[in-house]
C-alpha cells in the first residue's frame, strides 16, 4: 500500500490550466484541440551547507549499486510543459538514484515552458524511441500536453511502455489530454487537473492527489508533483527509500512544521505589479528555482532570472540546464522590490563570488527593500551581514553555521524586509508568502487553488 504520498484532496474546486508564459495564470478555461491521431563542481561554502547536497548523494548511493543497474526514466518536455512538473519529477528521481532523460519532443532542445521559463533538454525524443525505461513519466501544461500528444514517436515508446505492463505516469493535464486520445486509461483509476476532471470517463475518476492504478500513476497538478515523483520513488525503490527522500527534500505532505511566522512586521504591498530579481548560478537548486519563477510568475510579478555566469544556461545540481533571462550584469540596470537567492552549496557559494550580487545586495539593505533566500543561500546573505539582528529559519544542516536568531518550527520566517526559507520542499509555501505579502491572502490562496496546493482558507 502506497499510503505516505497518496492522499485524498478536498472536493475539486473550479480551477483552470494555464496557456502559455504570456498567460501564466489559472483563472481561464483551456480546451485542447482535437487530437491528431488516436493510434496507439566547485568548491563548499561551508561543511554544514555541504551536508545538504550530499544528503541525497547517500539516499542515491544507498540504492545504486553495481548488481543493481540504475532505473532509466523518460520525462518528455515540450513548448509550454509546466515547468514545476517536469523539472520536480526529473530532480526528485535523480536524487534517489534514477537515471532521468529529459527529452524534448521540439525540433530543438531547449523548450519555453507554460510560465516562461526555458528549460534545455537532455536529447531529442527521437533517441529515445528505441530504449527500454523503467518509467515514463508525462508532465502536464497547456499547450505542452497537446504537444507531447501530437507526437508520434513518444506516442509508440508509451504504448510500447503500458503494453508491456513498465510504469507509466501523468499529471495535471496530461491524462486527460494526453493519455485518453491513446488508449491509455482504459480499465484504469485515474486522476487530473480539476479543470479537466470532467473529461475523463465519470465511473473511472477520482479525486485523489496521485492514483496508481496498476502501472499507471496519475496526479493533479504541479502542488502535488512532489508526491507524484516519491510515489515512484516508492514504486521503484520501495517504501524506506521514499520515506527517505521525502525527509530529506521536506516534502512530507503530513508535519509538524508551522506553515510561516512573521516578526516585525512591515509592509510590502505596491500599487503596481513587483519586480523580483532572482540571481543563479551552476550549482544552484533547480527545483527552487522553477518553482519560485512559476508560482510568482502566476501571481503576475514580475520576474527576472539572472545568471551570474559568463554563459546565460546555467547546469543545476541536479544536472539540468536552465537559461536565464539576463545576465547579472544586464540586470544590475534595474531597481528590484525583492531579491530572493535560490540554495543548493555550489550554487551558494558562485552566487557569493559575484560582485554585482554583492553590491546589489547591499543597495537593496541599504535603501529598505526587500530580500531572501532558502537553504544554503542564507550563509551568503550572512557573509554579505544582512542577516545581522535578524530572525530566519533555516535547514539544519546550515541553521549551526549562523549567527543569527534561528527559529526551527516555521517553513517561512518573514522579518520585516527579510523572508527566509527552511529547504527545498517548503518553497512553495516560500512563494505564497511572497505574494500574500505583496497582494494579500486571497491571491496567495487562488494561486494555491490554481496548483492544487493545499493552503488556509484565511
Amino acid at each position: 500500500m502506497l499510503s505516505p504520498w497518496h492522499t485524498i484532496a478536498p472536493a475539486a474546486m473550479e480551477l483552470r490550466s494555464p496557456l502559455n508564459s504570456k498567460n501564466c495564470s489559472l483563472y481561464s478555461t483551456i480546451r485542447s484541440p482535437p487530437p491528431r491521431s488516436l493510434a496507439r563542481a566547485p568548491s563548499k561554502l561551508s561543511a554544514a551547507a555541504a551536508a545538504v547536497s550530499s544528503l541525497s548523494d547517500t539516499a542515491a548511493a544507498a540504492i545504486s549499486s553495481p548488481s543493481c543497474p540504475k532505473k532509466k526514466v523518460l520525462v518528455p518536455v515540450a513548448m509550454g510543459t509546466e515547468e514545476m512538473e517536469a523539472v520536480i519529477i526529473a530532480g526528485v528521481l535523480r536524487r534517489a538514484g534514477a537515471d532521468v532523460t529529459l527529452a524534448s519532443v521540439e525540433d530543438g532542445l531547449e523548450v519555453e515552458a507554460s510560465c516562461g521559463s526555458r528549460i534545455v533538454a537532455d536529447t531529442h525524443i527521437a533517441s529515445c524511441a528505441d530504449q527500454v525505461f523503467d518509467l515514463v513519466a508525462l508532465p502536464g501544461g497547456m499547450p505542452g500536453s497537446v504537444r507531447l500528444r501530437d507526437s508520434d514517436i513518444l506516442q509508440r515508446i508509451t504504448v510500447r511502455q503500458a503494453e508491456e505492463k513498465r510504469l507509466y505516469g501523468a499529471i495535471c493535464a496530461a491524462p486527460a489530454v494526453v493519455l485518453m486520445p491513446w488508449g491509455l486509461h482504459r480499465r484504469k483509476k485515474i486522476t487530473c487537473h480539476p479543470s479537466f476532471i470532467g473529461d475523463l470517463p465519470a465511473f473511472r475518476a477520482v479525486e485523489s492527489n496521485v492514483q496508481v492504478s496498476g502501472e499507471l500513476t496519475t496526479s493533479r497538478g504541479p502542488g502535488t508533483a512532489f508526491e507524484f515523483a516519491l510515489s515512484f520513488v516508492e514504486q521503484m525503490f520501495g517504501p524506506h527509500t521514499a520515506e527517505d527522500m521525502g525527509r530529506i527534500l521536506m516534502a512530507q505532505t503530513h508535519d509538524d512544521l508551522e506553515r510561516s511566522a512573521e516578526v516585525n512586521e512591515l509592509e510590502w504591498s505596491f500599487d503596481r505589479n513587483p519586480e523580483v530579481l532572482i540571481p543563479i548560478a551552476n550549482g544552484s537548486e533547480e527545483m527552487e528555482i522553477i518553482i519560485l519563477v512559476d508560482i510568482l510568475r502566476r501571481a503576475k510579478i514580475n520576474v527576472v532570472l539572472a545568471s551570474v555566469e559568463k554563459s546565460l544556461t546555467i547546469l543545476g545540481s541536479q544536472r539540468m540546464k536552465i537559461v536565464a533571462d539576463k545576465s547579472i550584469t544586464s540586470a544590475s540596470d534595474s531597481i528590484y522590490d525583492l531579491i530572493v537567492l535560490p540554495g543548493g552549496p555550489a550554487g551558494a557559494e558562485r552566487l557569493h563570488r559575484s560582485r554585482i550580487l554583492k553590491k546589489l545586495l547591499n543597495l537593496q539593505m541599504q535603501a529598505g527593500r526587500m530580500y531572501g533566500g532558502v537553504c544554503s543561500a542564507l550563509k551568503v546573505l550572512q557573509q554579505q551581514g544582512l542577516l545581522e539582528d535578524k530572525t530566519v529559519t533555516a535547514h539544519h544542516a546550515v541553521a549551526s553555521e549562523l549567527t543569527c536568531q534561528v527559529i526551527d518550527q516555521p517553513k517561512v520566517v518573514i522579518d520585516g524586509n527579510l523572508i527566509t526559507g527552511k529547504g527545498l520542499g517548503t518553497v512553495v509555501d516560500f512563494a505564497l508568502a511572497i505574494i500574500r505579502k505583496f497582494f494579500g491572502h486571497g491571491r496567495a490562496k487562488a494561486v494555491a487553488n490554481g496548483i492544487v496546493f493545499e493552503y488556509p482558507k484565511s
